[in-house]
């Protein structure tokens, strides 16, 4: 491979590229970053997400009964929904990161819909330094998914490993 090519992190933003993700001294508790962009999910995306995962509720991909469901209409599918937020959320919070360590309470308290728009943010829980390695420590974090109306519609919370700045 070309040296004037590189996947490095650091060598990418000595050339001025903008940040993916952040070292764990750039984490502050309280914090809260604003996904960009927004995501519209298509009836394609949750499609192709059922069937590529073999989730062939009828809810999610049959239009007539889904619409005899309470909702009246297909549902997206939820671990789309959650795969969405967590990738919308790299770049601020995961880019750097050693290891996704744990995903807790995931919750979906609404529906999302075929055409629904997501907004999502990430809070900063708790920052910790690792006390048996020096070069890292782990980020809690508090994702929320709204749509377009606000209405919060999936949220989970997950423990990420992050390097410290190299010295």
């Amino acid at each position: 491979m070309s040296s004037e090519f590189s996947t490095d992190q650091q060598t990418r933003e000595a050339s001025g590229a903008h940040s993916y993700g952040r070292y764990l001294e750039e984490f502050e508790v309280g914090a809260t970053y604003k996904h960009w962009p927004a995501k519209t999910v298509t009836e394609a995306d949750d499609h192709l997400f059922c069937l590529i995962t073999m989730n062939h509720h009828p809810l999610h991909i049959n239009d007539i009964y889904a619409g005899k469901s309470q909702q009246g209409q297909n549902v997206v599918v939820g671990p789309l929904v959650y795969s969405l937020a967590l990738g919308m959320s790299v770049s601020d919070v995961s880019g750097k990161a050693i290891a996704n360590l744990a995903t807790e309470e995931l919750s979906h308290p609404n529906p999302v819909f075929h055409g629904d728009t997501l907004f999502v943010e990430t809070e900063v829980l708790e920052v910790k330094e690792s006390k048996s390695k020096p070069d890292r420590g782990v980020v809690k974090v508090h994702t929320r998914v709204n749509n377009q109306d606000g209405l919060l519609v999936a949220e989970f919370k997950r423990l990420v490993l992050i390097p410290k700045r190299p010295a």
